[in-house]
């Protein structure tokens, strides 16, 4: 049995997702044991990432509620920047934070940015976006994973190990 029998985690997708941000965490975490819904933002049912793999979601923004889900993935790519486009799914990551961890890596963060969660809390997040999270008034802290209260965040593919290893840490011990 793994260590997330029982747990449900929300994976975000969108076209130009970063493909292994997304990928990755749906194969390690339903290896421990979680349910992984994949979340569209309603437009279609298939997207497809930035290096051409598709994706099939489960439901879409429209169809769940927070409370379906123990925590969140926001996988990075362009994607987060469609993400929070949609009231619905800033509303999503502000709800599920408050009862769980919500992770997002890459350009992931930008979606916690609108959601008006930084603020004051250490993060991480893909270079190009550094100033954006500082604007946000969160501190920026190199790191391959930066664990604040319920934020996890990571940088770029390279960090998907720990970044997972988190997750699995953090909900476990929930």
């Amino acid at each position: 049995m793994g260590q997330l029998e029982g747990k449900t985690i929300g994976i975000l997708a969108e076209d130009l997702y970063e493909d292994l941000e997304l990928w990755y965490p749906v194969h390690r975490l339903r290896e421990e044991g979680a349910k992984i819904i994949l979340i569209g933002t309603g437009l279609k049912e298939n997207y497809v990432g930035k290096h051409g793999l598709p994706v099939k979601v489960d439901t879409d923004i429209n169809k769940i509620s927070s409370d379906e889900l123990d925590a969140l993935v926001i996988p990075g790519g362009y994607a987060p920047d469609r993400f929070r486009r949609y009231p619905k799914m800033i509303k999503l990551v502000q709800e599920v934070y408050k009862k769980g961890p919500v992770a997002a890596i890459c350009h992931g963060p930008w979606l916690l940015i609108s959601a008006n969660l930084l603020e004051d809390r250490k993060a991480t997040c893909f270079y190009a976006i550094k100033d954006d999270l500082v604007n946000a008034g969160a501190t920026y802290l190199d790191q391959e994973v930066v664990r604040d209260g319920n934020i996890i965040t990571s940088r770029t593919p390279d960090d998907l190990p720990a970044f997972c290893k988190e997750i699995i840490k953090t909900l476990s011990d929930i």
